[in-house]
């Protein structure tokens, strides 16, 4: 099963990472306890949008950039559950420009690893 929380606190956890900044910059930027923003990037909290607005504020990124983010990351994971499911089944036309190559035929499907031009996107079945 795929976990928005758990993407949403990747990309979360990745912008912060990309500008050099600590959890505790960033919480007390927000307004949100360091364990709480924490527990949102390992995707163990819901965020509201309220607290997506804060963090998004802190780290000086849209709130439309952040969600376009998590958006390719659960179209690849859906296409990478789909693949471990079904691997002979074709990758649609409409997602092959974005991906580039993509193999998983053999891969155990509780992880799935797909090399996307920028970086790697683990899949892990929960």
């Amino acid at each position: 099963m795929i976990l928005l929380r758990r993407l949403l606190g990747d990309v979360l956890r990745r912008q912060r990472q990309r500008q050099g900044r600590t959890l505790r910059e960033v919480s007390s930027s927000a307004r949100v306890s360091l364990g709480y923003l924490s527990e949102v990037e390992r995707g163990q909290k819901e965020a509201s949008s309220e607290l997506l607005s804060a963090i998004c504020d802190a780290l000086d990124v849209r709130m439309s950039e952040l969600m376009r983010e998590v958006s390719d990351e659960l179209a690849l994971a859906e296409l990478a559950q789909s693949a471990a499911v079904t691997p002979r089944e074709p990758v649609p036309a409409s997602v092959r420009p974005m991906l580039g190559s993509v193999s998983v035929t053999g891969v155990p499907p509780e992880r799935v690893t797909i090399k996307a031009p920028a970086e790697a996107v683990d899949v892990v079945a929960a």
